[in-house]
């Protein structure tokens, strides 16, 4: 697991995971640890670059990982499974 930072204050902890969990809901996924990690990952570095809003960042969120695909964690690539 990995640190959101200990110096966000809760209301923005919490409009980053919702965020997260909306991009999730958009996609239909129930989402594993691999991908909750990358989500909230790539949602906190928004956070930072000042994308503040919940809905900002789940709209670039949803747009950055276009498909359940790009989520997928250690997913075979076609040159491995040939």
């Amino acid at each position: 697991m990995f640190d959101l930072g200990a110096s966000l204050k809760q209301k923005d902890l919490k409009v980053i995971l919702r965020a997260v969990k909306t991009c999730g809901r958009h996609y239909r996924l129930t989402l594993n640890e691999e991908a909750s990690q990358l989500l909230c990952s790539t949602a906190l570095d928004l956070f930072n670059q000042g994308h503040r809003t919940q809905e900002e960042l789940s709209s670039l969120l949803i747009t950055k990982f276009s498909g359940t695909n790009s989520l997928r964690i250690n997913a075979p690539t076609s040159s491995s499974s040939h």
